[in-house]
């Protein structure tokens, strides 16, 4: 993508066209995660600001060229063959055994610059060259093995876990022309892997080589996205790693949580040294964190600091709770009159009054704060509309259970000496209550107190128990 400036010039930006939208707005993505042939999405990119500018005096161009691999690792080869190399050309170079493939990614003086930098002499003659420009069939032949990476890496994760070996197989980088396979890991010792090896070579019918790479160098390769929601430095842009101390955090004021200071790597994030040399020269004109103020009320001691604002907070020895806020001129003030064995009032002569701000409360009157208002609203469960059961069905079911209960209990004289027509008034629970009870569903016949005949459906089954028994 490019874009244009008020003043003519053009300027390259970090996207290829396969990488644009499609015509319903949705990105269409080039799927090849950094080795696209536009050297648009790149990792550790370099703008060629000199691209524009011919040699002067008819000096030629520099030979050496800046190639990139897989996942940031770039090299310097010699355009031995005088190649008409541009940024993003594909070229096939010297490796051993073999060749491999990579991509141009600068070209020109910029190259020397880049050389100075790292340390390499560009008039050695260990340089190694470039063969050519890649053809299509060392460019179908160098894609076939990307394709084999992850799932080798799956499976070699598998083997070092069945060697019971203490290491992290992070990323697999194949040669360009396949003979090759560069295994790349993580271990906090040293690890014994000759048996692993072995397994490789008969699993993977390659040659193997094992690289031990550190944690930062592990996330520059494999890249990501930090706390702040941008991609990694170490992936994009940052490629010396400095030692990060924890003191960088205390002179900037965090809380020293591992949890937070540590990035994805597990060490100490690099961007903790960005603005250290700032609060460095702002600490400068403050006096000791450690100063302690004599005054007429007592002793006091700093408890916090604004750097920023030049503000510093003490507190009384005695009492601890209440701070009082002072300027740094007032501070050296009382520190130059303490040196000279006199001892001020109190603080609160010098005390700024702290204004409280009033809070803005934020009325969300139409919700459009809520994180949940796209979210569709729960349904609210019906009512069930089942029928309840008869409340004679529930009346007969409770007592025909324990007939047999009472009856058994009873002993065989008392039923003998009763006559036949009084157990037949007696309703089968053996409550009488019971069974007159009303039902609101079905009417019932009138129960008249004179009439001794029991209910029709009862009567059959207590004269065939009564006679059994007799």
């Amino acid at each position: 993508m490019n874009l244009s400036c008020i003043c003519g010039t053009t300027y390259k930006i970090m996207a290829c066209t396969s990488c644009s939208t499609s015509d319903g707005g949705a990105p269409k993505g080039c799927k090849n995660n950094g080795t696209c042939g536009t050297d648009s999405c790149n990792k550790l990119t370099v703008f060629d600001w000199l691209a524009n500018m011919s040699p002067s005096n008819g000096e030629a161009i520099f030979d050496c060229v800046e190639v990139r691999f897989k996942n940031g690792r770039k090299e310097f080869f010699r355009n031995s063959e005088k190649l008409t190399l541009s940024i993003g050309d594909i070229v096939a170079t010297v490796a051993s055994p073999g060749h491999d493939i990579g991509i141009v990614t600068l070209t020109g003086e910029l190259v020397k610059i880049q050389m100075k930098k790292k340390g390499v002499n560009h008039e050695s003659n260990e340089i190694p060259k470039i063969y050519r420009k890649a053809s299509q069939k060392d460019i179908d032949i160098w894609s076939v093995a990307r394709d084999r990476e992850e799932p080798m890496k799956v499976r070699a994760r598998e083997l070092a876990i069945q060697h019971k070996l203490e290491m992290k197989i992070s990323d697999i980088e194949f040669q360009g022309d396949g003979s090759k396979a560069t295994f790349y890991y993580t271990a906090n010792d040293r690890v014994d892997f000759r048996l692993l090896i072995k397994d490789f070579a008969k699993e993977f019918s390659t040659r193997v080589e094992m690289k031990q790479v550190g944690f930062r160098q592990e996330a520059a390769r494999l890249g990501g996205i930090g706390s702040c929601g941008r991609e990694l430095c170490c992936s994009t842009w940052l490629t010396d790693f400095r030692s990060v101390n924890t003191s960088a955090a205390r002179y900037q004021q965090l809380s020293l949580n591992p949890q937070k200071l540590a990035g994805q790597c597990g060490k100490l994030k690099c961007c903790l040294n960005y603005e250290l040399d700032t609060y460095m020269d702002a600490l400068k004109d403050f006096p000791d964190y450690d100063t302690k103020l004599v005054t007429e009320k007592g002793d006091a001691i700093c408890q916090k600091q604004d750097i920023f604002k030049g503000l510093m907070w003490f507190a009384y020895t005695n009492n601890f709770a209440n701070w009082h806020v002072l300027k740094i001129d007032q501070v050296k003030e009382i520190i130059a009159e303490n040196k000279q064995k006199n001892k001020v009032s109190s603080l609160e002569d010098f005390a700024i009054e702290v204004v409280s701000e009033p809070e803005k409360d934020f009325n969300n009157a139409m919700g459009q704060e809520s994180l949940t208002r796209f979210d569709q609203p729960k349904r609210k469960k019906k009512p069930s509309r089942k029928r309840k059961p008869n409340a004679e069905a529930a009346i007969v079911a409770t007592p025909n259970k324990p007939q047999a209960a009472p009856n058994q209990n009873k002993p065989a004289v008392s039923n003998q000496n009763k006559p036949v027509g009084a157990n037949q008034n007696k309703p089968a629970g053996g409550n009488p209550n019971k069974g007159n009870k009303p039902n609101n569903n079905k009417p019932n016949k009138p129960n008249n107190s004179n009439d001794n005949k029991p209910a029709e459906p009862r009567k059959p089954i207590i004269i065939t128990k009564n006679e059994n028994k007799k």
